[in-house]
């Protein structure tokens, strides 16, 4: 029973960490950016939100590093997407929960 209770702990430190990822108003456009299990590139993402180069890579290399982005390498482009492509949810439910009825 232990073990069952320290593995819960740890997913839940987990799933802790990429929620503190994603709180951040640039990472959540990010990922709706790239849902629909679209791969795009830094600077197809930078161009699409109207951001900085430097400040889109500083923010993916967050999301990256939390387990929220997977990359690929293509040629000379290096490709970003969800991890899991229900992150994107995240963002929707949080949109439907701040909305004034």
């Amino acid at each position: 029973m232990i073990e069952v209770k320290e593995l819960d702990a740890a997913r839940m430190e987990m799933a802790a960490s990429m929620l503190k990822a994603i709180a951040h108003p640039v990472r959540m456009a990010i990922l709706k950016s790239l849902e629909g299990k679209k791969k795009l590139t830094v600077t197809e993402i930078h161009e699409f939100l109207g951001i900085e180069q430097p400040t889109t890579s500083h923010h993916l290399g967050i999301l990256k590093d939390k387990g929220v982005l997977c990359s690929h390498r293509d040629g000379k482009n290096t490709y970003y997407y969800l991890k899991h492509d229900m992150l994107g949810q995240i963002v929707d439910c949080l949109q439907r929960c701040t909305c004034e009825e």
